[in-house]
């Protein structure tokens, strides 16, 4: 029997496992596609302090660090967060490929088991004890173990059957679309980033630089839009990178919902988008998919030892992932309801206004500078920015 079986070894899954491996735990990690990190499904960005905070970084796993990110409103005015203040949020592009290898490497080595190409497709919970049914290549067979922690992403199946409610409205999640793209011209220290409701309602364009090339892609809120991602996305590379060219595709989902009130039933927690940890702003969720299993796996660590699987013991992994970032999850979710609203004009005459260079690299930092010059647009959520 297991103690820990972790489904999905995205950075969310492989952090709770090497967690739980080096807390001494026998833990088994699943993967249900051949090859971990494959398909990208995000622009790969993450902030150095996020990344440092749980592993060193390595030349290999880093595609590019940026010193800045450059904003364009819909009439192509020009913001950019600057290098100078910074500090550590200045972020890295990764090459996920590898460094979600990387990261389940890290697990192995710490002690846990990983399977790739193995679907977890069925659970029973019984007496306190889980019966895991497993299938690969056709092979089908069950594990038992004390607790399951689900980083199986926006479909979480493991949410599902555990019955934790993690259900998205039609404005709580993003449409997605990304190329990398070659023969583009930009400066490769910069992210890049373009709004406006007219080329990506309830969303943005983004562009994040690679070693080679960059990764261009789009979010949309389905619920507000009047095409595909695609074709908003495709409409944007012919009139930006006319000559571009397109090498790789993907496409998936990202809960912006914000908190959830509880990611934990009896012998389960959930982490990453399984259980809604991206931010509602950026969509960004590497960073505290890592958090969250980080304390999914000192919490898991904490049952083991005290025999205690209940979701009422487990409420304390809710407790550490709220303190740490579930309350800022909130936040910008409400700020997000009504920066969505906006329509290109208001966008525009906000560009106009607040500094073109700004001298930290952060969400906030732009929404302060905002309710400076636009009091008006924000003041009913004044309390969640000052």
């Amino acid at each position: 029997m297991y103690d820990v079986v972790v489904v999905g070894a995205g950075p969310g899954g492989s952090i709770a496992a090497k967690t739980c491996a080096e807390n001494g735990l026998n833990v088994l990690l699943v993967e249900k596609r051949q090859e971990i990190g494959v398909p990208v499904r995000c622009a790969e960005g993450i902030s150095r302090d996020a990344l440092e905070r749980f592993v060193e970084p390595k030349k290999f796993f880093i595609s590019r660090e940026v010193v800045g990110a450059k904003i364009f409103a819909p009439d192509g005015t020009e913001i950019t967060l600057s290098e100078e203040k910074a500090g550590n949020e200045v972020g890295y592009v990764l090459e996920r490929k590898v460094f979600d290898r990387y990261l389940a490497t890290l697990a192995s080595q710490a002690g846990a088991e990983v399977l790739v190409k193995t679907t977890a497709y069925d659970f029973e919970r019984k007496d306190g004890i889980v019966k895991v049914k497993l299938r690969r290549m056709g092979e089908e067979w069950e594990v038992e173990t004390k607790l399951v922690i689900g980083a199986d992403g926006v479909e979480s199946r493991v949410a599902k059957f555990f019955g934790i409610d993690t259900t998205l409205k039609p404005d709580g999640i993003e449409s997605c679309v990304q190329y990398l793209m070659t023969n583009i011209d930009f400066d490769p220290d910069y992210c890049y980033f373009w709004l406006g409701k007219s080329i990506a309602p309830g969303g943005y364009i983004w562009l994040f630089p690679k070693r080679v090339g960059a990764n261009v892609g789009i979010g949309v809120m389905p619920s507000i839009a009047k095409k595909t991602p695609k074709e908003y996305l495709d409409d944007f590379v012919q009139k930006k990178f006319p000559d571009g060219r397109i090498v790789e595709l993907v496409a998936g989902a990202v809960p912006v919902c914000g908190e959830i009130k509880t990611a934990v039933a009896d012998n389960v927690m959930l982490v990453g988008d399984a259980a809604r940890h991206a931010d509602p702003i950026t969509g960004g969720g590497i960073a505290n998919a890592m958090k969250a299993g980080y304390y999914a796996g000192k919490v898991a660590a904490e049952a083991v030892k005290k025999n205690d699987f209940s979701a009422k013991f487990l409420k304390r992994y809710d407790k550490l992932w709220k303190e740490d970032f579930g309350k800022e999850l909130a936040k910008k979710r409400k700020l997000q309801q009504k920066l969505i609203k906006m329509d290109d004009e208001t966008l525009n005459k906000i560009a106009h206004s607040i500094p073109k260079n700004i001298k930290e690299l952060s969400v906030r930092a732009i929404v302060l500078e905002i309710f400076k010059k636009h009091p008006k647009l924000l003041w009913d959520v004044k309390d969640l920015i000052l």
